[in-house]
């Protein structure tokens, strides 16, 4: 991909520890999501690694859900209309807050590698920021259809036959 892909990842919790090569995972996450639905020119998406309480309070505060969740999609473009950032030339796509405690229990709850629902949370974002919802029926199976497809591109199969490797 030619153009210029921008992630920034930070991580403000300590309840889990990031295991090496999840960074990378969630910049190539974004990067298949990307090319998935053709678009075209440099982007920045931030990545935020938060726990159940720093989540929740998010929820709180910007949905009026006071329960925690695994990820949360703040989109800055609609209907295909982005912020500019004047120095780069990117398109400010939003941010991705993912809680590394929600992921680890739904992982083990799915009985799939701590990797994959990562992977699975950071295109389910992905595509929520580029304007994807799930409210009716039709677009869940749909957004379904693209996380799958990602995660089968990034080798991070569903089924529970998947052994993690350290």
């Amino acid at each position: 991909m030619a153009d210029k892909i921008k992630v920034v990842i930070t991580n403000k919790q300590k309840a889990v520890k990031i295991p090496t090569g999840i960074r990378m995972l969630v910049r190539r996450c974004c990067n298949a999501v990307l090319k998935l639905e053709n678009f075209e020119g440099p982007a920045e998406i931030s990545v935020t690694f938060t726990d159940n309480a720093g989540i929740r309070e998010l929820n709180r505060q910007y949905r009026d859900k006071d329960i925690d969740t695994d990820v949360l999609s703040f989109p800055m473009g609609e209907n295909g209309v982005w912020d500019i950032d004047m120095e780069t030339g990117a398109k400010i796509l939003g941010d991705i807050v993912i809680s590394m405690e929600k992921a680890r229990d739904q992982a083990e709850r799915f009985g799939h590698s701590f990797q994959r629902e990562v992977g699975y949370l950071t295109a389910h974002s992905m595509l929520h920021l580029l304007g994807y919802d799930h409210v009716d029926n039709l677009e869940k199976v749909r957004m379904r259809e693209k996380e799958e497809l990602i995660m089968e591109q990034l080798g991070l199969p569903a089924s529970s036959s998947y052994i993690a490797v350290d």
